[in-house]
């Protein structure tokens, strides 16, 4: 009997060094804060590629935190790649919706759309569980439930160009083909001969499509899939977009556009000869604006349409018609 608890004595001895010498573990650190705008739409572009939704409630806080929901024009590709997220992770939807909150009422609009625009088939019941957690944006919500407010599939690119962006953060969110064809379906309107604002929300499609393909080879051979069973009206501009982005004659996009334009101008109205009237019109100098941010390098990380409204003044003298 002795020599069986000398035995073990001597196996414990001989195990403690092991025990006393071992590292603790630890506990995996947090993920970092993110760090700035840049931070955050440098984990967008690449989200598609390496999803982190559990990452996703921090990001949608420091959206609100950088003020970059605020405005309607500018807060479309986030809604979208919110939408994106909660659509592709139907699963875990609710849990990540809940860690969302708290979020300032002015805010929670990207709540209520990215999941009225998730596209998952009880995004209903889904955005009435957190009803009471809004009652601020109660009549949004209703407007929604009840009412005639268009999911993202129903809204109209000619009516509304942030719809664009929208498209965009979805696929930001999930690198899916549906988002890329109704960017694609905008291009008929680069080839638009009578509406100035419709041939620049053509040309603002046109723009995104190629700078992004021309960095990302599974967008352009995206964009390649569709051309071969694509709307014939969409064909010439979708072949135009693939040969600037394999080429990276993107400059090529922006003088079509302009040429378009002179051209517009050269045979429209006085109302549309008046260079004045460009400051006036709201949906096409955001149109613009977005083409342009894109030339002259403002759109951070390949991602379009993120401008603020010095880049739109800045747009408006660098699609200005020529005299």
């Amino acid at each position: 009997m002795r020599s069986v608890f000398a035995i073990l004595g001597f196996a414990l001895i001989l195990s403690l060094p092991g025990v006393l010498l071992a590292k603790p573990v630890r506990e995996k650190a947090p993920e970092a804060a993110f760090r700035g705008n840049e931070d955050l739409l440098r984990w967008i572009n690449g989200y598609r590629r390496k999803p982190e939704p559990q990452r996703v409630p921090d990001a949608v806080k420091a959206m609100s935190a950088y003020g970059l929901t605020k405005d309607s024009d500018q807060s479309g590709i986030y809604i979208g790649f919110v939408a994106g997220v909660i659509g592709s992770n139907s699963a875990s939807a609710e849990d990540l919706v809940s860690k969302m909150f708290p979020l300032p009422p002015e805010d929670q609009v990207v709540i209520i759309k990215g999941i009225a625009y998730s596209g998952l088939p009880g995004w209903r019941p889904l955005l009435r569980t957190f009803i009471e957690r809004m009652p601020a944006r109660k009549d949004l919500i209703e407007k929604f439930l009840y009412g005639d407010k268009p999911v993202l599939t129903a809204l109209s690119i000619k009516e509304d160009a942030t719809v664009i962006d929208l498209n965009w953060g979805y696929y930001f969110a999930t690198g899916w083909e549906a988002p890329i064809r109704r960017i694609a379906s905008a291009l008929a309107y680069s080839l638009e001969k009578d509406k100035v604002d419709t041939l620049t929300i053509g040309a603002m499609a046109k723009w995104t499509l190629a700078q992004n393909a021309s960095r990302d080879n599974d967008l352009l051979m995206m964009l390649k899939r569709i051309s071969s069973d694509s709307d014939p009206s969409i064909k010439k501009p979708l072949i135009e977009v693939i040969d600037a982005s394999e080429t990276l004659e993107l400059s090529k996009i922006r003088k079509d556009a302009l040429a378009s334009i002179d051209e517009l101008k050269a045979k429209g109205s006085e109302k549309l000869r008046n260079y004045n009237w460009w400051g006036q019109a709201g949906q096409t100098v955001l149109a613009l604006g977005c083409v342009a941010a894109g030339a002259m390098g403002q759109v951070q990380f390949g991602i379009p349409c993120v401008i603020g409204g010095a880049a739109s003044t800045a747009a408006l003298n660098y699609f200005k018609p020529t005299d």
